[in-house]
């Protein structure tokens, strides 16, 4: 038998990297390394750059395509996930051109929400930046069909998910003022919230305390994983768990939440970017 954590030096193995802004992949990534236990992963938090929603489109751009660039130069990954929705609207085409390794990004699940909604009430939390996004309004253009389509840009929900990951958790009174938009009721109700961030998981259960009344929270993660799959073909069964390395990007040391994923709390690098 193979020691847990310990593979044969010749058995195949892959390499994911799965990039946030922050911590909000953590949530994408637990998804796919359920599915892909014997792949090796690096997170990288660009923590310095965080959040990405003040950022102009040029520089982030500039910053994604040049930080991805490297760590695929350093790491050689099999497959990049773009674990942020505000990145992925704003810079996926600039990697694709760039890089022949397969990436997977991350868009509103604007499609399957529509398509599940019995009310035709959708509402589409995210962050300021990416519900102000060009390519978020075609997506509701393309796939709303009947629904009525609610945009909802929160401005401080990605950061309320950091802290409470941190173990300092907001009030009650300042989630609810971030997802109330979302609920509404004309005759028919809300019955569906696409959320547009990989941060919101981090707090769904309180998400779902706070609702005025029950509503589907569309994880993106699952969907994610499906595509990861799609493009690496079935998970290799190497009889070994893979390794996760972190990287982030402000230098500091990787918080402690990160053992609630599975994840050591040992970083990859001591990597630091302005």
């Amino acid at each position: 038998m193979i020691p847990y954590g310990m593979c044969p030096a010749m058995a195949a193995r892959e390499t994911i990297l799965v990039f946030d802004s922050g911590l909000g992949g953590l949530t994408v990534y637990r998804e796919i390394a359920a599915a892909r236990p014997s792949a090796d992963f690096l997170y990288v938090a660009d923590d310095a750059g965080f959040p990405y929603g003040a950022m102009a489109e040029p520089a982030l751009v500039s910053r994604v395509v040049a930080l991805i660039g490297e760590w695929i130069a350093q790491h050689r990954p099999d497959l990049v996930v773009v674990a942020c929705n505000t990145a992925s609207t704003i810079v996926l085409p600039d990697l694709r051109r760039q890089f022949s390794v397969p990436f997977v990004g991350t868009v509103p699940a604007i499609k399957p929400a529509c398509a599940s909604s019995i009310t035709k009430r959708v509402s589409v939390l995210g962050t300021e930046a990416t519900v102000a996004r060009e390519y978020t309004r075609a997506l509701i253009r393309d796939y709303a069909q009947d629904c009525q389509v609610t945009l909802v840009g929160a401005k401080k929900l990605a950061g309320y998910a950091e802290a409470e990951l941190a173990g300092a958790p907001v009030s009650d009174a300042a989630l609810y003022a971030e997802i109330a938009p979302c609920f509404r009721d004309d005759g028919a109700r809300t019955d569906t919230v696409v959320l547009a961030c990989t941060h919101y998981p981090l707090l769904i259960d309180r998400l779902r305390q706070l609702a005025p009344w029950p509503v589907n929270f569309l994880d993106p993660a699952p969907a994610i994983a499906r595509r990861v799959g799609d493009l690496l073909g079935p998970a290799l069964s190497t009889g070994c768990t893979g390794t996760t390395r972190t990287i982030f990007t402000s230098g500091r040391p990787p918080p402690a939440a990160l053992t609630r994923f599975g994840i050591a709390a040992k970083p990859a690098a001591a990597t630091k970017t302005g």
